[in-house]
């Protein structure tokens, strides 16, 4: 029975992807099937050289439009930008390297009310660590918090005190990276947060602390209110904190009212300006999407929807391919599309704005400890008097200098010390 297992195994690891809840990563050479429900089982990543083979080759077959027939970005993603990636992903990019940076931490997968969760697991070597579960949103995924695992863990290397350490979690959404597609509907926000809290008891920990940002706020944010037993505090960077009269003006397209002071009435703009000509993804996605089958078929097409997020992440983006790094690498863009690609994950992802029953930006009711760094590059940078009010137990509220809606992924050095901050009164 062990040979045949062994053979399973080697079939699986040939042909790409160690299948989440088939088969499981052991020490040396073993591998095992058998899985009790509540095991939490070592994972590896790797893909096979066959797979990143097609993926070049795609790449390459791409077929292209026509160049736009305007001078900006006001008809979506520039042909120069993205035959820049397309150029750069074909002659230059090495996804061995964000493999071999993903296994460098503890990788796991557990299952949870019938689905297979990964997750990554960092324990600090520091006592008394605060646990603290990080979640992602789209299209985003894990590859956007490994930048603040070190000085999260280790905080003595970055700056930190030995007291400013966390234990950290980030696991992959369902139907994201390396979680399993869920096959059933259902698996929204607030049911996304209740398998986070039975993650964090299953690790043991009974008192731990949350962040998160784009669905990754939503999720937070509903954990607060199912067990804020457990919950010590959250932070976010992209708060529900929208009044619900603001709400109001801007789904009827009206004009920012008068009685807005500079900081809301620049919120009011920027959030005027994403439901105006940044909402077509969420649209689509939140009503078809069953339909985006071209980004499950082609790389550059995957690329381009991700890459039309968000206008100031797309400037960003384009400014890294025209020789101008800033905050975020040509790696650091690629690693996270070519997740994306290699996990068949575009449209299972996608589903979770059709599966979301939450109103984007409305207040949740949280009443526990609330942490809040708001960036200027967001899709909104939300105002203090908003966010006041959205949280009467706010503890933390900072406007940062730089940033935008990959915080994490684009600022780490910040955005770890806004964290350290932002729980240092709840250790």
């Amino acid at each position: 029975m062990k040979k045949t297992k062994n053979i399973l195994a080697t079939a699986a690891l040939s042909i790409g992807l160690l299948l989440p809840g088939t088969l499981t990563f052991a020490q040396g050479n073993s591998y095992s099937i058998s899985k009790p429900a509540d095991s939490i089982r070592p994972f590896k990543i790797h893909f096979s050289d066959a797979a990143l083979k097609d993926l070049k080759k795609r790449v390459q077959a791409t077929k292209w439009p026509q160049k736009e027939t305007v001078t900006d970005a006001t008809q979506g993603v520039q042909l120069s930008t993205i035959q820049k990636l397309a150029k750069y992903w074909t002659t230059q990019y090495d996804w061995r390297k964000a493999e071999a940076k993903l296994n460098s931490y503890p990788n796991f997968i557990t299952n949870i009310d019938g689905l297979d969760i990964h997750f990554i697991h960092v324990r600090s070597k520091h006592p008394n660590a605060l646990p603290i579960i990080l979640t992602h949103g789209w299209p985003g995924s894990i590859i956007e918090e490994l930048k603040i695992i070190d000085p999260l863990t280790n905080p003595t290397a970055y700056g930190g005190k030995a007291e400013d350490a966390f234990d950290v979690i980030i696991p992959s959404l369902p139907g994201y990276g390396f979680s399993e597609q869920p096959k059933t509907t259902g698996w929204d926000p607030t049911r996304i947060a209740h398998a986070w809290i039975t993650l964090m008891k299953r690790l043991g920990y009974k008192r731990y602390v949350a962040q998160g940002g784009d669905w990754g706020d939503a999720v937070t944010e509903q954990m607060a209110v199912i067990a804020p037993a457990a919950l010590a505090g959250i932070h976010t960077n992209m708060p529900s904190a929208v009044p619900a009269e603001i709400s109001g003006a801007l789904w009827s397209r009206q004009a920012a009212p008068d009685s807005l002071n500079a900081d809301e009435k620049r919120a009011y703009e920027q959030l005027d300006f994403f439901f105006k000509h940044g909402l077509a993804y969420a649209q689509e996605m939140g009503n078809k999407p069953q339909t985006l089958y071209g980004i499950e078929d082609s790389p550059v097409g995957l690329a381009s929807w991700i890459l039309d997020h968000d206008i100031r992440s797309y400037e960003l983006i384009t400014r890294t391919f025209d020789g101008v790094p800033e905050g975020i690498t040509k790696d650091d863009v690629l690693d996270n599309i070519t997740l994306y690609w290699l996990t068949n994950t575009a449209v299972s992802s996608a589903r979770l704005y059709w599966e979301n029953k939450l109103i984007f930006f409305q207040p949740m009711n949280v009443k526990i400890p609330v942490a809040v760094s708001a960036y200027p590059d967001e899709l909104y940078q939300a105002p203090k008097s908003w966010v006041e009010k959205a949280f009467p137990n706010l503890i933390h509220y900072n406007r940062l200098p730089k940033g935008g809606h990959f915080a994490a992924w684009e600022q780490p050095a910040s955005f770890s010390q806004e964290i350290r901050t932002a729980f240092k009164s709840l250790r």
